[in-house]
């Protein structure tokens, strides 16, 4: 099992022909290197492709994933990156609107 201590997404488009070695480069570029047991993720620019890259301590992963209909949804963003929870990664990767989680949460709690 892969061990994910944080989930990060790279809010600019990213050629999805880019292998391991050039999303890595981009990690380093956008978040100052790859850290162990922490996931990137990348999106094109039509945003219905993602890959994701994690550092497994020994190693890395590249994972792709793809949606047949719809797309993935978030806003491009100066900084160029997001931090996401792990509820909020697992609504992203089906395509469902993950940034209204919060909203969800905090109206269960009131």
């Amino acid at each position: 099992m892969i061990r994910c201590d944080a989930i990060w997404l790279c809010t600019q488009a990213t050629d999805m022909r880019c292998g391991m070695d050039a999303l890595l480069a981009q990690v380093i570029k956008t978040f100052g290197g790859a850290k162990p047991h922490h996931v990137y993720l990348f999106s094109n620019s039509k945003n219905t492709r993602i890959k994701a890259v994690v550092h497994d301590g020994f190693g890395v992963w590249l994972a792709n994933r793809r949606l047949n209909q719809g797309k993935f949804v978030w806003q491009r963003t100066s900084e160029g990156r997001i931090q996401l929870n792990s509820e909020q990664f697992d609504a992203l990767i089906l395509g469902l609107p993950w940034q209204q989680l919060s909203l969800y949460s905090n109206m269960k709690s009131i």
